[in-house]
């Protein structure tokens, strides 16, 4: 049932890329050098140039069909968030019950605070679809990272919202989750770094990453609501460095422009099931850099953009308490 479950989320989410994808966007995150802002900006005011008499005011060449659908897609993203975590997160039973009041925890040694970085990953890449899909609607490109900067990070904040007023114990009165203000910071933070992408393409030599598989706990059914999204035990969290732009230019030559460098961080022992201590663990390992697969084009690049987001199963190195040990996938 679990595994169920878990394919027929899978499933919605491939569904809402196929939709994403569908919309081709251009390549936001190019790093070819860009105009000067001066230059493509438009004038506050229409009247400080001349203009042709046969202008019609009405036309617009935004999609707005398009615009349209981005706008559903982002709804029904937000409802199906809510239906799950009412499922799961914020469900109530015999031990729990809402109170109707709005609870603040501070949650600064959870998991290792791998949950914080997960929280900026998750709204950068929230921020990367929203933003493609407003690019296909014809939005202008800086409008477009601002708003899918917002789209992101409003779709974090409902969650982290309705987590303040998740169910308390009837006996303690202490709330089962709470509004986090260190994942806030965090959504934040992912979001101011979307945008900063764009005005700095320095920082596009670094490329946040993830990479998940279900854990066992969790495929058993052995997992404290049965929510992907905190099992840690199957995430991992990566930092991709472009080492072919950050190296010095006579080391660069021989450096492979698709293969990156990744810092992962991984936690275990994380939850109510486990009696064995929580373990940090560090990797190092070979990454590879999709904007360098020869395809090309609006519809490549997005989908270029979207698997660097993912860190692909390569060799390297996992530091834990046990010492230093090789591993010819990490994933």
């Amino acid at each position: 049932m679990i595994k169920s479950k878990i394919r027929n989320g899978y499933l919605k989410f491939l569904i809402l890329l196929l939709i994403l994808f569908s919309i081709t966007p251009q390549n936001i995150f190019s790093q070819e050098k860009k105009v000067p802002q001066e230059e493509i900006k438009v004038p506050l005011s229409l009247m400080s140039k001349s203009s042709p008499g046969n202008i019609n005011p009405f036309k617009s060449e935004i999609n707005y069909p398009m615009l349209a659908g981005v706008g559903l897609t982002y709804s029904y993203i937000i409802y199906e968030i809510n239906k799950y975590y009412s499922n799961t997160w914020w469900k109530k039973d015999s031990r729990y019950e809402y109170n109707g009041k709005f609870n603040v925890v501070s949650d600064g040694t959870y998991a290792r605070n791998i949950d914080k970085y997960g929280h900026v990953l998750g709204t950068s890449l929230i921020s990367h679809f929203f933003s493609a899909g407003l690019e296909a609607a014809n939005i202008d490109e800086e409008t477009c990272v601002w708003w899918g900067a917002i789209g992101g990070l409003g779709m974090q904040l409902y969650v982290e919202v309705q987590d303040g007023f998740s169910p308390v114990d009837k006996i303690s009165g202490k709330p089962k989750w709470g509004f986090s203000p260190g994942d806030a910071i965090s959504d934040l933070l992912g979001a101011s770094f979307f945008v900063a992408r764009y005005y700095y393409p320095y920082l596009n030599n670094f490329q946040l990453r993830f990479s998940y598989y279900p854990s066992k706990e969790l495929l058993n059914g052995d997992k404290p609501d049965n929510n992907y999204s905190d099992d840690y035990e199957g995430q991992k969290v990566w930092l991709a460095f472009r080492m072919k732009n950050l190296l010095p230019e006579n080391l660069s030559e021989y450096w492979p422009a698709f293969l990156m460098l990744s810092l992962g961080y991984h936690v275990s022992g994380v939850g109510d099931y486990y009696t064995k201590p929580i373990e940090t663990h560090y990797y190092l390992a070979l990454d590879i850099d999709a904007e360098t697969i020869p395809l090309y084009g609006k519809f490549w690049a997005f989908v270029k953009n979207t698997l660097n987001y993912i860190h692909f199963p390569m060799p390297g190195l996992e530091i834990s308490k046990n010492g230093i040990s090789f591993a010819l996938i990490i994933f």
